[in-house]
């Protein structure tokens, strides 16, 4: 059985609907979302929660502050 190659670039085809969590949480495209509201649709089913659940997931893996 051959394994499955891992894509680096798995990001990029997990968001292919830009503004999709936007408009399933009501939130206009140029602000942001309440860490709240995402965090309470990352508890649903379907896919509001895939897609908050995928914020938060983007959310911990940007740097902020990067040190040199």
């Amino acid at each position: 059985m051959a394994k499955k190659k891992s894509s680096k670039k798995w990001i990029k085809g997990a968001t292919k609907n830009k503004g999709g969590l936007h408009r399933s949480l009501k939130v206009p495209e140029g602000e942001d979302i309440p860490e709240g509201k995402i965090r309470s649709a990352a508890k649903k089913p379907g896919k509001v929660g895939k897609q908050a659940r995928l914020a938060l997931t983007l959310k911990k893996m940007r740097k902020k502050g990067k040190k040199k």
